[in-house]
């Protein structure tokens, strides 16, 4: 005969979050064991506390490190291999001598708990049970009243130990999440959380359910002030709407939600329109936008061609009359060249007058090419499309030549295609008839992208054949200048005019 051993998980830190059991069994046993650094206070012991009795023989285990440095020929794995490979002798020891033997676990014994180094070394020779708790995880969406989970959604839980850009990836392509192991892993994470854009619908726990629990948005936390029992959570995004407190709830029976996602990446995008994105049921947009978007089990993606907008939009409109969330997406902002006023138009159609219509803000490509050499446009400006496919010509030109003559910074879009090659050069033919050939003009390639590229010329040296549909142009006014310093050339349209009349 021997005695038994026992995995006890605890729960968060509340001693009333034990479970009938672990507090029978903490109260029955022979043996106490328990984990702490070399401080030598264990969290384990304090929350059992109560239920302990006198008599109980105590086994204090205490880490020889608490951080990866170490002087051990095995390195930090193998310096815990053989305090492990101890602890296991020690308790073996009693359950020879017929002795019931508890380990203590914070939260859950098998979830990240030092319990388990126990159980995989002993279970095979001794009557083993584990006795689950509730995780730090369950907890933490407790006491921020977020659901972890709704429906199909997709939870993952991560170790901050992973390097930031894996971890981003993987916060990328899931529903909700809980980040453990933070204390001084903590900034890695943050950064994490930045990289996936999602920063802004993530928060931290710190000792959950205890009288220091603190929590607050992962944003506004100091790395300094971060212990190690704290965790990062991205709760489910149907319910998660208050980390962004300006960001719109899409509730009701359906609605059609158009948004911008900046000209790039995840960093280009709003928190705004990232919660409205993450509440969705479907999102709907031309496919290359559309799958810059993160797959969720939930949701259902609607890629399709860049020239079905109405078509788009009226499928969009008639998945929100049967009760869908629906996000139709543009790249940069949505209103600009883009499918808000496809949107518009179908829905001031009779037929959909019930829909709801939002309409969020996304950063524009304009904004984004200007941000790179400075301010082109700093003072009054136009923009316009190079594209006849749905205005003629004749109406482009004529744009053109007003903008020149009022002398505006001109920002011009979908200057060039496939089957449009001629227009750029045209273009600059018109406004040098206005425009002095030093004007300056700054070309924009793939803005915030892998391949950006960007360059300073001008209206006279301006090379039509560097322009593709990937790009976009700023032309300067007759007050925009290019300064030359080391770090790349200057560009910024002063906000007086030569009369002194203020730009507002």
């Amino acid at each position: 005969m021997t005695g038994r051993l026992w995995g006890v998980g605890l729960g968060p830190g509340d001693p009333e979050l034990m479970t009938v059991k672990a507090a029978r069994l903490i109260g029955e046993a022979d043996v106490i064991a328990f984990h702490s650094a070399r401080h030598g206070r264990s969290i384990a012991r304090s929350v059992a506390a109560p239920y302990l009795r006198d008599g109980q023989v105590e086994e204090h285990l205490v880490y020889p490190l608490t951080t990866e440095t170490t002087d051990h020929p095995g390195g930090y794995q193998g310096a815990m291999d053989d305090f492990y490979a101890e602890c296991a002798v020690r308790l073996a020891a009693h359950l020879d001598a017929e002795r019931d033997v508890v380990v203590l676990a914070e939260g859950d014994p098998l979830f990240y708990g030092s319990y388990m180094h126990m159980h995989k070394r002993l279970a095979d020779r001794y009557e083993c049970e584990v006795v689950p708790g509730v995780t730090s995880v369950s907890a933490a969406a407790a006491v921020l009243g977020r659901p972890l989970c709704e429906r199909d959604e997709v939870l993952t839980v991560l170790p901050g130990t992973l390097p930031p850009d894996v971890l981003a990836e993987r916060l990328r392509t899931t529903d909700a999440a809980a980040v453990m192991k933070l204390g001084r892993t903590f900034a890695g994470v943050r950064e994490a959380f930045e990289l996936a854009g999602r920063l802004d619908e993530a928060w931290y726990v710190e000792r959950a359910t205890t009288a220091e629990q603190r929590t607050a948005p992962l944003a506004d936390v100091d790395p300094d002030s971060v212990p190690y029992f704290s965790l990062a959570l991205l709760p489910s995004p149907i319910n998660n709407f208050v980390a962004a407190s300006d960001a719109p709830r899409i509730d009701g029976e359906g609605s059609v939600t158009v948004v911008g996602l900046g000209p790039a990446g995840p960093q280009w995008m709003t928190p705004e329109v990232r919660s409205a994105i993450a509440a969705a049921d479907d999102l709907i947009g031309y496919s290359p936008y559309v799958d810059r978007l993160p797959d969720r089990a939930r949701q259902r993606k609607h890629g399709s061609d860049n020239q079905v907008e109405s078509e788009r939009a009226a499928f969009a409109l008639d998945l929100a009359r049967k009760g869908s969330r629906v996000v139709v997406v543009s790249s940069g902002d949505p209103g600009v060249f883009a499918m808000a006023s496809a949107v518009a138009e179908v829905a001031a159609e009779p037929e959909y007058a019930d829909v709801v219509l939002n309409v969020l803000p996304g950063m524009t490509a304009a904004q984004a090419v200007a941000s790179r050499v400075g301010a082109p446009l700093g003072h009054d400006y136009c923009v316009l499309s190079l594209s006849d496919r749905l205005k003629p010509w004749e109406v482009i030109a004529a744009r053109l030549t007003a903008a020149a003559t009022a002398d505006l910074a001109i920002a011009i879009y979908n200057p060039a295609s496939k089957s449009r090659t001629w227009q750029v050069g045209a273009t600059k033919d018109l406004l040098l008839q206005h425009r002095d050939p030093t004007t300056p003009v700054v070309i924009g390639r793939n803005v915030g992208g892998a391949a950006e590229a960007v360059t300073v010329t001008t209206l006279g040296e301006l090379d039509p054949d560097q322009v593709d549909m990937r790009c976009l142009l700023l032309i300067g006014s007759s007050q925009t200048q290019t300064v030359q310093r080391p770090s790349g050339p200057l560009v910024f349209t002063p906000r007086r005019y030569p009369d002194g009349q203020g730009a507002g």
